[in-house]
């Protein structure tokens, strides 16, 4: 069509959809969902797809996405409330504070962010660790965005370019990659990525966006707990890490076992995200 192959009309439609999309929320204020909805009907028209086929195909996918995100959300949240309960959120917070400094705060939750991102999606991570950045801010004073951005740029960093996450994993297969090469350099790449979007970023754009969240977020994550004993670092720690060990279990059993074995297959159940964070 237009003179292009199949594959680059493809993934001109694609692009055009994403402008389209955007403009829709952005210029036009259409909900985000409803904008979602008309795009996906848009690229399955004018990418050939069959009439017929279209909403089946953005039923089943968008029930297959809300399947596995949906449950994450919800175990992820509970145990994000957990902590915020307990105190286990504030006892990390004020550790954080006392080894970085409140300077230097920023650097923590970034560190924190990449190396709890490794094993984790994005937003199981999201989840677990979000409080953290509303505690950090209000016993530092220090802007929210300060703190949120490298939080948001340990996870994205590791999530795009380091393995078992879904997008290097599909690299890898594509390309013939080796696994090992590609966690090196993905590592080495991600960490100068995630301290320039980071703290570097966060500080420069704290100075020109205001960090105030809603006073309802703030209540409900970040208040001040009743409990004069906080649990010590250490136990916070393990619950917080008892997910990501799981599924590191798996991501092992994975490389290190044959498809089919016994118990490699028990690894997968024990360290699907589902099951880590149950």
């Amino acid at each position: 069509m237009f003179g292009m192959s199949h594959e680059s009309y493809l993934l001109l439609d694609a692009v055009v959809t994403i402008i389209g999309l955007i403009v829709l929320i952005t210029r036009f204020k259409v909900h985000p969902f409803i904008a979602l909805i008309i795009a996906a009907g848009f690229l399955g028209l004018t990418s050939g797809m069959p009439v017929d086929k279209i909403i089946k195909a953005f039923q089943d996918g968008f029930g297959g996405v809300l399947g596995f995100v949906g449950i994450i959300l919800a175990l992820g949240t509970m145990l994000g409330k957990m902590m915020a309960e307990s105190g286990g959120a504030d006892q990390i917070a004020q550790t954080l504070i006392r080894a970085f400094g409140k300077e230097k705060v920023q650097w923590a939750m970034m560190f924190a962010a990449f190396l709890v991102g490794i094993p984790l999606f994005f937003e199981i991570g999201f989840v677990l660790l979000i409080p953290l950045v509303f505690i950090v801010a209000r016993r530092t004073g220090v802007s929210l965005i300060k703190i949120g951005i490298p939080l948001l740029a340990g996870l994205s960093a590791v999530h795009g370019l380091v393995p078992p996450h879904p997008g290097p994993l599909l690299a890898i297969g594509v390309f013939g990659a080796d696994i090992g090469k590609t966690i090196l350099y993905g590592l080495i790449v991600a960490l100068p990525t995630a301290i320039i979007a980071g703290p570097i970023f966060g500080t420069f754009i704290a100075k020109y966006i205001p960090g105030n969240p809603s006073q309802e977020l703030v209540d409900q994550l970040a208040r001040e707990t009743e409990n004069k004993s906080l649990p010590s670092f250490s136990v916070t720690l393990i619950t917080v890490l008892l997910p990501v060990f799981l599924m590191l279990l798996k991501t092992f059993a994975d490389i290190a076992l044959p498809d089919g074995h016994g118990i490699r297959n028990w690894m997968d159940m024990i360290g699907h995200p589902i099951t880590a964070l149950l």
